[in-house]
């Protein structure tokens, strides 16, 4: 005999304003964020008396989405599970996601034992996301805007090398673990590990114009195998919320 927990009204009522609430102001802010980074380069078009012409414009337009456009498509793909549509929302606005953003979100779900793609995942996803926004800011305000001059006078050149070298692949490397640990997909790590392996070490090597896109290649094909190598019978579960 198997026992069900009911979720009480009010708390689905909850998360579906929550979820309402967050969509419609989510999409106004990022309307709004995207005018006023379009502000600056509209004014030098326009206002500034800068001979550019339109094709100029479309030119520079094509070369960018050339390079990263596939990111435009892979990025929301490659969030979107682990963080929910409300802490993407924040993601996008604030950036840093792979390197900041979404290791808190993985750490804050993991703690809490919350299952990715539930509502509790996506809750923990938006307050982990706004205490690393916070710690960011005040971080800057301290170590940047007032001791920034002061600490880059003091720190020998070859440490500052040696961060250049180290730092990232070591942030990128946490956050692969937290992912693998968080997620529990023995299946779908092996098949992601083998498809990066073969195109590093193989595709690579044989089409190196492929460098550019090796990221949407990995992250499709991991899709499509994982997709394909999926457990035929799955029960799925659904998670309670819990909202005091």
């Amino acid at each position: 005999m198997t026992s069900t927990t009911i979720v009480p009204a009010t708390s689905n009522t909850a998360m579906t304003d929550f979820s309402r609430t967050t969509s419609r102001w989510g999409q106004i802010t990022m309307i709004i964020g995207l005018l006023i980074s379009l502000a600056g380069p509209l004014d030098l078009v326009f206002a500034s008396g800068l001979d550019i012409a339109p094709e100029q414009l479309w030119i520079a337009f094509a070369a960018v989405a050339a390079t990263f456009g596939i990111i435009w498509i892979v990025e929301p793909l490659t969030y979107f599970p682990a963080l929910g549509p409300a802490a993407m929302y924040q993601a996008f606005m604030i950036g840093n996601i792979s390197n900041k953003l979404l290791p808190a979100a993985l750490i804050a779900q993991t703690n809490i034992g919350a299952k990715p793609g539930s509502k509790r995942a996506e809750l923990a996803a938006v307050v982990a996301i706004c205490g690393a926004a916070a710690v960011h800011l005040v971080s800057l305000a301290i170590f940047v805007g007032l001791l920034g001059s002061w600490l880059i006078s003091v720190i020998p050149p070859s440490v500052l090398l040696v961060t250049r070298l180290y730092v990232l692949p070591t942030v990128l490397a946490a956050v692969l673990v937290q992912a693998v640990v968080s997620m529990k997909q023995p299946r779908t790590t092996v098949i992601a590990l083998v498809v990066s392996a073969v195109v590093v070490f193989v595709i690579l090597p044989l089409a190196p114009s492929l460098a550019m896109v090796s990221t949407a290649i990995v992250v499709l094909a991991t899709i499509m195998l994982a997709w394909f190598f999926r457990a035929k019978s799955v029960t799925a579960k659904s998670e309670p919320v819990h909202i005091e």
